[in-house]
């Protein structure tokens, strides 16, 4: 740095002195400009000086040319013509006139014969053909003469004025600048070392605190999960070595959602530190706690002994009511965990294992679960079907196949059902079993429903004659439902392929329903407005309310196939089938029976008063072209023979 200002120093220096020297070279050419105004070009003729002066001229020269040497503001003095030829020369005190040109500064001395004033700073007897020893420094000035109009040019003066009584003018004033700015630098360089200190002292407190925030929580000043990672690791090196376990544990607050938005963040984080202090505290002497993230704690524990009942102690502990903005809260946890070695020896591994038993624990309400094969839901090639998923879309591979839904009260077709099959170039012809569950949970979903309505709507006119009014029914998700703009889009879809809205049946499921009630009724109004018609599919399996029911505005209900296909042989299920069907109908809905494969399913059915019925008794889904053949085949047969 100190170098820098020095170096910084000496550019100025060197800046200031150049323009102290030209400031030295316009004053020096100012007064000679004034001189040969007012000393010299009165004193002239007014014609050229091509011959020389005349004897009065050369007098009254030597008298003004003596008077300013003597006084030391000239040094030397001649007069050229305009060819540059010498015609009177004042040299060291004594007039001489010499009228050869010397060829010394010639081109200075040709351009003031054209009008151009030229100043240096030179030494007297500095030119080749000067005699004597070099004098004082000098500025040396050519000044054109004019005489009358301005333009007139009649010679050039030649004039060596001293330079030290401008030296000394100039010399003060730039000593009085190197002070300055020996004063500004020392000003700039202390400003700089203060500057230098104070971002130096503020880096090396952030280094710290990044330090710190990449092991540590900034909000619990826990470990966070990079730092718990490498404990764990640590851990099971450690259980290597000495054949003992160890516990990893992941703690979910349940709800915590509501916290924020109700209290708000800020007490939200309130509640997360307080309760990461009382977790840590619990386990402070055999174990190490963290937050892994949002609401979620790792705990690792060290040869745990009946990790069960110690989690179900914290997990009493975390109920306990806190105080948050002068409100006692509890609010409850689900806990999942899994044994090193016995579970995994892997850290990643152990920790994924972790987080199934914690969902588990949470989906089911479950409290503290540890680790089972049977709760890991998902594998590697799910992830890979999942990646496949968008070329999927892109290439066409789904297809479409249809199944009937018939009146029992005369055999008709009362509407198809549009089922999607995956035509993968590998693993062959999948079910919505194998791959919806996985589509739903991406933004897929939308393209994949967008692809089934419009895929529909150009078969439908494919079904054949006398299916003019018939109606498909196409299953549609929670994402796709609560998507803004989606009755629109199926609205305008519709109406771009000219078929009647009434020929669509959008099912949803309960579930859908229940995941925003709120959204899922204002969709659902908006598409039974334009005559699309409505259907709850899957209907007991989920939680709707009967008062939510009976404000949706539904056309059908569809009772889910665990409770139809096997009615005829279990009670429960047949009352549960009956309940729904007289609900239904005290609700205005027609009632679709899923899942009857039997004419003994069959029978127990239509006695409950059911008006539809789908399922293999009938026919399996099929492609469009074979649903084209099956339903000109078909002929109703009128009311089945249940005798």
């Amino acid at each position: 740095m100190l170098m820098g200002v020095l170096l910084l120093g000496l550019a100025l220096a060197v800046s200031y002195r150049a323009e102290a020297t030209r400031r030295g070279l316009a004053q020096g050419r100012s007064e000679a400009v004034l001189m040969a105004q007012t000393a010299i070009e009165p004193r002239l003729n007014g014609l050229a000086i091509f011959s020389g002066l005349s004897s009065a001229e050369t007098n009254d020269m030597n008298r003004v040319v003596d008077t300013a040497v003597r006084t030391g503001s000239v040094l030397r003095l001649r007069l050229r013509d305009l060819a540059g030829n010498i015609v009177y020369a004042n040299d060291n005190g004594k007039i001489v006139k010499q009228t050869t040109n010397n060829g010394t500064d010639l081109g200075e001395i040709l351009g003031a014969a054209r009008g151009v004033v030229f100043a240096k700073i030179s030494r007297l007897n500095a030119d080749s053909n000067d005699s004597g020893a070099k004098g004082p420094l000098a500025v040396e000035v050519y000044v054109p003469l004019r005489a009358g109009d301005p333009r007139h040019l009649v010679g050039v003066m030649e004039v060596y004025l001293p330079y030290a009584p401008i030296q000394a003018d100039v010399e003060a004033g730039i000593n009085g600048l190197y002070r300055n700015l020996a004063i500004g630098l020392a000003l700039l360089y202390g400003l700089l070392v203060a500057i230098s200190f104070a971002v130096g002292t503020r880096l090396r407190r952030q280094i710290r605190v990044n330090q710190y925030l990449a092991d540590f929580d900034a909000l619990t000043g826990l470990p966070n999960r990079m730092r718990f990672q490498r404990l764990v690791a640590t851990e099971m090196e450690r259980c290597a070595r000495s054949g003992q376990c160890a516990m990893l544990a992941i703690v979910d607050l349940d709800r915590f959602k509501e916290v924020n938005e109700t209290l708000g963040y800020d007490n939200g984080d309130r509640l997360l530190d307080a309760l990461g202090a009382r977790m840590a505290a619990h386990f402070a002497a055999h174990g190490s706690v963290a937050r892994l993230g949002g609401n979620e704690f790792g705990i690792l524990l060290s040869n745990a002994r009946e990790p069960q009942e110690m989690l179900l102690e914290l997990r009493t502990i975390i109920q306990d009511e806190i105080s948050v903005d002068d409100l006692r809260l509890s609010i409850e946890s689900s806990i999942g965990f899994a044994m090193a070695p016995d579970d995994a020896s892997n850290t990643d591994v152990l920790l994924q294992l972790a987080n199934t038993a914690m969902l588990e624990a949470k989906t089911h309400h479950l409290g503290v679960v540890r680790y089972h094969p049977s709760q890991n839901h998902f594998d590697v090639s799910n992830l890979a079907l999942i990646a496949e998923l968008r070329d999927a879309i892109d290439a066409d591979q789904f297809v479409i196949n249809y199944q009937p839904k018939v009146r029992i009260r005369d055999g008709s077709i009362d509407a198809v059902e549009a089922l999607v099959r995956w035509r993968h170039p590998t693993l062959g012809l999948l079910g919505p079993d194998r791959f919806m569950p996985l589509v739903e949970r991406t933004d897929l979903i939308d393209q994949l429903t967008d692809w089934i309505v419009r895929r529909v709507l150009e078969e439908l006119p494919q079904f054949g004659p006398g299916t003019e009014d018939l109606a498909v029914a196409v299953n549609v998700s929670s994402r796709s439902l609560n998507r803004a703009g989606f009755a629109n889009k199926v609205v305008a879809a519709m109406d771009g392929a000219h078929i009647e809205h009434s020929r669509l049946l959008i099912e949803v499921t309960e579930t859908v329903l229940m995941s925003d009630p709120v959204r899922a009724c204002a969709v659902l109004s908006e598409l039974e407005r334009t005559g699309i018609r409505l259907s709850v599919d899957d209907f007991g399996s989920g939680q709707t309310s009967l008062s939510y029911l009976s404000t949706l505005p539904v056309h059908e209900l569809k009772i889910d196939r665990s409770f139809v296909s096997d009615m005829d042989v279990n009670f429960s299920h047949s009352a549960i089938v009956n309940s729904i069907v007289e609900l239904g109908h005290n609700l205005g809905f027609s009632v679709v029976g899923e899942g009857v494969e039997t004419l003994a399913v069959l029978k127990a059915l239509a006695a409950t008063g059911c008006e539809i019925a789908q399922g293999y008794f009938f026919a399996k889904p099929m492609a469009s072209e074979d649903l084209a053949n099956w339903l000109e085949r078909y002929i109703p047969v009128g009311a089945f023979d249940f005798a």
